[in-house]
């Protein structure tokens, strides 16, 4: 009886403690996860060049368009 008490209370307290990071990290995302300096998102996936089939980045992409 005690230890499905037990076992409730810790399910609540980790499902509590889950969303509320999430929460947390939805409402104030770290630096790390925005943008870089070109206002290209970190975790942007490659994209394939049409011609050699070769994955490039989409950061090395928006230079290549400004000219730097």
């Amino acid at each position: 009886m005690s230890y499905n008490i037990i076992m409730r209370i810790f399910i609540c307290f980790v499902t509590t403690l889950s969303i509320s990071v999430l929460l947390y990290v939805y409402v104030f995302p770290p630096k790390s996860t925005r943008v870089s300096k070109n206002g290209v998102p970190f975790f942007t996936p490659h994209v394939t060049h049409p011609e050699t089939g070769k994955s490039l980045s989409v950061d090395m992409l928006v230079r290549h368009y400004k000219g730097e």
